[in-house]
């Protein structure tokens, strides 16, 4: 089973990333995908949840109408849209997987700074 996530790096205030997290080794589209956040000195929290059997999603309120969390089953890959980025959304980004079994990604690094 592996998460790989790709996609973060370093971005200005106001600016826009978009985070991929690969899957392989198990059903995909069986699993509810997630994507969470660990700050430094903070614990991890979630960001946004995106479900296996209709796509519903829901999000953390920090992050509501600013950040969008996808899936395509065919790809077996999980994003996450992130717009109008602030210095608080800095972290490091976790894909996680909860179905039969549950994983995680090894995480990407999202800087945001002028």
């Amino acid at each position: 089973v592996q998460l790989v996530e790709s996609g973060g790096g370093l971005v200005q205030p106001g600016g826009s990333l978009r985070l991929s997290c690969a899957a392989s080794g198990f059903t995909f589209s069986r699993y509810v995908m997630s994507w969470y956040r660990q700050a430094p000195g903070k614990e991890r929290e979630l960001v946004a949840v995106i479900t296996s059997a209709d796509s519903s999603t829901n999000y953390a309120d920090s992050v509501k109408g600013r950040f969008t969390i996808s899936r395509d089953n065919a790809k077996s890959t999980v994003y996450l849209q992130m717009n109008s980025l602030k210095p608080e959304d800095t972290a490091v980004y976790y894909c996680r997987a909860v179905g039969s079994g549950r994983f995680w990604g090894q995480g990407t690094q999202v800087t945001v700074s002028s």
